[in-house]
């Protein structure tokens, strides 16, 4: 057998990592750094778009991902619709990247930047450049989000305290309930035809 081919059969014979015994996926993040609307930079060196900024549009956290808005652009083919009238067409769209290829960028010299939390005086906890040690604010658009933890009932949904008690789940009889009663009947209308008939 060839070096090259003794080569190929040992990669094809190697166990696969995932079901190994020591093995174990990356951990998700403690924290994460990253939100929608933040300006990061690819600091991936292998990635085509190394140096891109953008716009976060996206994170998905199950997967541990991001979409930057105009970077990691793929073809994507849309199919026609003969009915409406419309082509096919291949269109560019952003691709999800692992979250470790991005990094926030600097608001003072504009380069990525790692990032550490800080409390300011009033309380109120801030993400801190390690380049420059200026505040990076969060993005405008999570201020305007309204948070549903912090959605309380102050009303009452009931006015008065006897429609606490009051039963207003009115049970209706299934339609296949009412064809298995007239079945029944007809069933012993049928019988007592035949009993009548035989004497």
């Amino acid at each position: 057998m060839s070096q090259g081919r003794m080569k190929l059969m040992q990669i094809l014979m190697r166990p696969d990592r995932s079901k190994l015994k020591g093995y174990q996926k990356q951990p998700p993040p403690k924290r994460w750094n990253i939100v929608r609307g933040d300006t990061v930079q690819v600091i991936d060196r292998r990635s085509s778009d190394y140096g891109k900024q953008g716009t976060v549009k996206e994170v998905i956290r199950s997967k541990m991902r991001v979409v930057v808005e105009n970077v990691n652009l793929h073809p994507f083919r849309i199919k026609g619709d003969p009915e409406r009238g419309t082509k096919g067409q291949t269109v560019m769209k952003e691709r999800s990247m692992h979250y470790s290829n991005v990094n926030l960028v600097d608001p003072v010299t504009g380069f990525p930047t790692k990032v550490t939390y800080s409390f300011l005086e009033d309380g109120t906890k801030v993400r801190v450049s390690k380049r420059s040690g200026a505040i990076i604010p969060k993005p405008d658009l999570l201020k305007t989000m309204v948070n549903r933890s912090s959605i309380v009932s102050e009303d009452s949904d009931t006015a008065k305290d006897e429609d606490v008690w009051s039963e207003s789940f009115v049970e209706t009889p299934s339609k296949w309930a009412a064809l298995r009663e007239e079945l029944l009947e007809r069933i012993e209308e049928i019988k007592e035809g035949k009993d009548k008939v035989e004497t």
